[in-house]
């Protein structure tokens, strides 16, 4: 008989929890390659659209990364006001990185900056649901709830939670993030947690020997199939638990094994972040459509310079490992990298050589996801504080991710009072990278 074991969840950081995959009884299914056996499940709703084969992977700096140590260097600023890591010289003439990402800059070809990107909410939590959702919320950061979806629940609801051909979860979290979940959209659409107890319950945990061979195993694994299905079972499972049944019986759940990645590949992300991006990779290629990933540490009040040389090599390494590897697996039209926080960094030094919390100018690159790269869009005023052009804003971050994901702009869901809500409100796609 069947025995299925829920882990329970359990808080990371920024209060967000963990769940765990589920246990198989004492038989971890891992990696067999049987059909799924809830690809129905997955495709069941008809209000869902035909999903459009892009993914994003969204790497947020936790914190709020500074926009002039990074992207805006703006080294014709008075002192105290430019880049204290300096810059550096990219393969595109007249662009320049902060000091600090060197191998960046030599894929800035395939890269599109935002030195525009604005919003009007300094605090970590306010700022974070913002980028996040798209909405401004002044009341989290005084113990509020999120009261939008973020992006990566948007598109699980509109897609559907796992991939209908492979099982894999359509929205992933390699680590968590404050407003990453499904608000109103209800549990079902949060995103998958691989970690913990999580990752013990994908393995095979029963030797090969053990087993008469593999032909009657897999047959023996079809008859249970058509016992669930037989006998109505899998609408006794919540969403979560047949979500889980889905990749531990596929296989799948390979993405999330680096062991299955050529070694060479592996060294040249590195360790750390490194490692999270490519399995980032692999999750989109084997189906996943939204994958988010947070490498902290960016809340550099003090001391800035050194904190930057200490934060941006793996994310200079990983970035540029990423960024070429989708190239050269021809991958760039169907991934989208976005590089975000919840705000920007003060643009004038303070008194402990470090920069306070600032909104009003913001963080934001891309990779892929067949937008228009080699790309500087807007431009930060002479003391880099504020935008000199148009303000990119929240939303029309939203709209562009719609864009590429295929999700309509006109999107309604229904909230918990039963009225239908607009996902997108005045958003629009950046255009100067269509």
């Amino acid at each position: 008989m069947l025995q299925f074991s829920f882990g329970r969840t359990n808080r990371v950081c920024g209060g967000t929890r963990r769940r765990d995959f589920l246990s198989i009884g004492s038989l971890g299914l891992g990696g067999l390659g049987l059909p799924q056996l809830l690809a129905a499940r997955a495709a069941a709703s008809n209000d869902r659209q035909p999903a459009k084969n892009t993914s994003v992977i969204w790497l947020w700096l936790g914190g709020g990364p500074t926009h002039v140590e990074t992207f805006d260097p703006k080294m014709t600023a008075p002192l105290e006001y430019r880049s204290v890591t300096g810059e550096v010289a990219t393969n595109l003439p007249g662009i320049t990185l902060g000091g600090t990402f060197s191998k960046m800059a030599q894929v800035m070809d395939k890269l599109a900056l935002v030195r525009s990107f604005a919003h009007r909410n300094s605090g970590h939590g306010g700022g974070t649901h913002w980028v996040m959702t798209g909405y401004d919320n002044r009341q989290i950061d005084n113990g509020g709830l999120p009261s939008r979806p973020s992006f990566g629940s948007i598109l699980a609801r509109t897609r559907g939670t796992n991939h209908p051909r492979t099982g894999i979860p359509t929205y992933v979290k390699l680590n968590g993030i404050s407003s990453d979940g499904p608000a109103f959209l209800g549990t079902a659409y949060g995103a998958f947690d691989p970690g913990g107890q999580a990752r013990k319950n994908m393995q095979l945990t029963i030797k090969r020997a053990r087993l008469d061979d593999r032909r009657r195993l897999l047959q023996s694994l079809g008859d249970m199939r058509r016992v669930i299905d037989n006998k109505g079972l899998i609408n006794g499972l919540n969403v979560f638990e047949s979500q889980a049944f889905d990749l531990v019986v596929s296989e799948s759940q390979k993405a999330f094994d680096l062991k299955h990645e050529n070694p060479q590949t592996v060294a040249r992300y590195g360790n750390g972040l490194g490692k999270q991006l490519l399995m980032a990779r692999r999750l989109c290629e084997a189906g996943c459509g939204f994958v988010t990933i947070h490498y902290g540490g960016w809340d550099m009040h003090s001391n800035i310079a050194n904190s930057m040389k200490g934060r941006s090599p793996q994310m200079d390494q990983a970035v540029a490992a990423l960024v070429t590897d989708l190239h050269e697996r021809s991958l760039q039209d169907n991934i989208l990298l976005v590089i975000s926080g919840e705000f920007g960094r003060t643009p004038k030094i303070n008194g402990s050589q470090g920069r306070d919390h600032w909104a009003p100018l913001s963080t934001l690159a891309f990779s892929g996801g067949g937008l228009q790269m080699g790309a500087v869009v807007g431009e930060s005023d002479a003391k880099v504080s504020v935008p000199r052009t148009t303000p990119i804003t929240p939303q029309d971050l939203m709209a562009t991710l719609f864009s590429v994901l295929g999700i309509d702009k006109k999107s309604h869901f229904v909230n918990q009072a039963g009225r239908p809500v607009a996902m997108l409100d005045d958003g629009q796609p950046i255009t100067e990278l269509l």
